[in-house]
């Protein structure tokens, strides 16, 4: 199949299942489980009217994103013809056109494929409705620019992480794999006064910038965790804990559960304590590395978090998509298995909500399986990153005409420059 032709494909069978995703929406299709745009009809239109007056929801436990998130919640201003919801979901519904219309253009190219936008036009309509009723389509966004510019644009993949990490924080784990060197200096300082300059317009702009820190130190072990397994499988064992709406998610409650939430805590240290590690030794980078290394990052921040909402997975498709741009990533199959992970994720919410609430066998296998892919494919992608930049030998230089051994051999040192792919 050619490019081309691939391209066409990709667009067709993403129109349908952008239809098919929007009549869902509009409630021509009704799926059984939650109405899962209730939290934009309800929540986001609640914030929207606090920040339209001034102020951010700062007695709302809720509310628990950094202060650029507001963007996102008074976007729908945009098109003041239509109700608030219907304009987020248009608003959404660009942001998904966006994603691909990247991923397709960056996929042109003989080192390129389309596969990435493959990835993406899969990756959306399998977590469903929850893709368009939750602004993180909108940041993945954000992600999936930032990562494509920085191929040739490092600043500009600076700014755009900088931004994306005040929408939702986890943008910020996209700068983990810019190569060394000047590539590094230019993306990390301007995301640094980019960052710095957002941080103080918002907290000049309105009252309660940073209310979102308290609200997100206090959260517990929701349900979909990775933690919530060892409760999942008390329960079959008399455990008398019990499922509460706590900071806006169903929480585990009862004994143990704050040392789980501890333990979770320690193991996200853990994995940044490997990837620091990692960027200390990585030697080869190649014109993937940086998408290879923010998937993995984000992979191994999701799975270790103590909250691992449903909308999370489509954080992990795009940067997906965008490793998969290029023939050289070794990702495809940590992709697929986060491509499986998201299938299970709707299976599990809204569709098997109440398995997983009530702790059902039903519920219990959901959540072993969507957890234990989103493991393995964080294993397998660790493993991937460290053999392709750490433990394979970096190519010598070649030593120019009148060159010295010693300039070679300090160029080696220096580690080599990105490869850069036309297109």
């Amino acid at each position: 199949m050619t490019g081309s032709s691939s391209a066409h494909r990709a667009f067709v069978v993403w129109s349908l299942t952008r239809a098919v995703l929007l009549l869902c929406l509009i409630k021509v299709f009704t799926l059984p489980g939650p109405d899962v745009t209730s939290d934009v009809s309800v929540i986001y239109h609640g914030w929207y009217e606090v920040l339209g007056s001034g102020s951010y929801p700062r007695s709302d436990v809720t509310w628990q994103y950094p202060p650029v998130a507001a963007l996102a919640i008074l976007s729908p201003a945009l098109l003041p013809f239509l109700d608030y919801a219907s304009a987020f979901f248009v608003l959404a519904f660009l942001c998904d056109t966006l994603v691909l219309a990247l991923l397709l253009y960056a996929g042109r190219g003989p080192a390129r494929r389309t596969a990435g936008a493959w990835v993406w036009v899969a990756g959306v309509p399998l977590l469903g409705t929850t893709a368009y009723a939750r602004y993180d389509v909108m940041v993945t966004a954000v992600a999936v620019a930032a990562l494509l510019a920085g191929v040739r644009h490092p600043r500009v993949m600076g700014a755009l992480a900088a931004f994306g990490a005040l929408l939702k924080v986890w943008p910020a784990l996209l700068l983990a794999g810019t190569a060394r060197g000047r590539r590094t200096r230019l993306a990390w300082t301007t995301a640094a006064g980019v960052a710095l300059g957002l941080l103080a317009a918002c907290a000049v702009a309105a009252p309660g910038a940073l209310a979102f820190l308290g609200f997100q130190r206090d959260r517990g072990t929701e349900v979909e965790s990775l933690g919530a397994l060892v409760f999942h499988v008390a329960r079959q064992f008399g455990w008398q804990g019990r499922v509460e709406l706590r900071y806006g998610s169903l929480e585990f409650l009862g004994p143990h559960v704050p040392l789980v939430s501890t333990l979770a805590l320690g193991l996200s240290v853990v994995a940044f304590g490997w990837l620091l590690v990692w960027r200390l030794k990585a030697r080869a980078f190649g014109v993937s590395t940086p998408a290879d290394a923010a998937f993995t990052a984000v992979l191994l921040f999701t799975t270790t978090s103590r909250v691992i909402s449903p909308q999370y997975m489509l954080w992990l498709v795009g940067v997906a998509a965008v490793c998969l741009v290029f023939r050289e990533s070794r990702m495809t199959l940590p992709a697929c298995l986060v491509l499986a992970a998201t299938g299970v994720t709707q299976l599990e919410f809204p569709l098997g909500f109440v398995h997983v609430v009530t702790s059902d066998a039903t519920g219990v296998t959901l959540m072993f399986l969507r957890n234990g892919l989103l493991v393995a494919a964080t294993l397998i992608a660790g493993g991937r990153l460290w053999r392709d930049t750490v433990t394979r030998p970096v190519p010598e230089a070649p030593v120019a005409p009148g060159a010295t051994k010693a300039s070679a051999s300090a160029r080696r040192a220096a580690g080599p420059e990105p490869k850069t792919v036309a297109g």
